[in-house]
């Protein structure tokens, strides 16, 4: 645990050094959580180092290009690939499990919503890329998902200035109404897609 806070640590120390960029780059790799990124973008907001629409942007930009590669790997690689290389991203065989499910109960409007659903949200990339799903559609919907996300944990690390690494004593107050709406969302979604399905065949 000891070795896993040092490499942490001096991730964010490059972070710190970067600016937006490092907040890019720390989203677009992967190798921790980007709540922990982005809380620190927001510290950093706190110092003046850098503001918080620039953060909130580059945080934008990395968060969706990291959702592009897995969704690369998972149309030109396939499961396997993912299966055997995603515990370097994070990403583990029941995320896998739990996406497809997903994927396949919901269609492709679930990249959105399931953004902010535990376990499901860091593996959702997989299965659009494996059903070659549009370029333009992933994006846009990625997009749509990650800027919330990034205003809101950049607004907490700001907020919480130089105690920052408490960001998990006070996230769960915020993530729980993203979670609830967009489980919302989706069974709107779902019933919308059941409604004209029947209609469909009833034509």
């Amino acid at each position: 645990m000891e070795i896993i806070s040092d490499i942490i640590a001096q991730l964010l120390h490059w972070v710190q050094q970067l600016g937006y960029f490092g907040i890019m780059l720390g989203l677009m790799i992967e190798v921790i959580p980007s709540e922990i990124v982005l809380a620190y973008g927001g510290y950093l907001v706190s110092t003046g180092a850098i503001n918080y629409f620039g953060a909130v942007f580059f945080g934008t930009v990395g968060g969706v290009v990291a959702q592009l590669f897995i969704y690369w790997i998972g149309r030109y690689g396939g499961r396997p690939v993912l299966e055997k290389y995603g515990k370097y991203i994070l990403i583990k065989k029941s995320h896998i499990d739990h996406a497809e499910a997903w994927f396949d109960k919901y269609g492709s409007g679930v990249i959105f919503t399931a953004r902010f659903i535990p376990v499901v949200r860091h593996a959702i990339s997989i299965p659009a890329g494996i059903s070659r799903m549009s370029h333009m559609r992933f994006i846009l919907l990625t997009t749509l998902a990650v800027i919330p996300w990034s205003a809101l944990f950049v607004y907490l690390g700001m907020v919480l200035g130089s105690q920052w690494e408490h960001i998990d004593d006070i996230a769960s107050k915020y993530t729980v109404p993203l979670i609830v709406a967009a489980i919302v969302l989706l069974a709107a979604y779902f019933l919308v897609k059941w409604k004209m399905k029947n209609k469909k065949k009833g034509g």
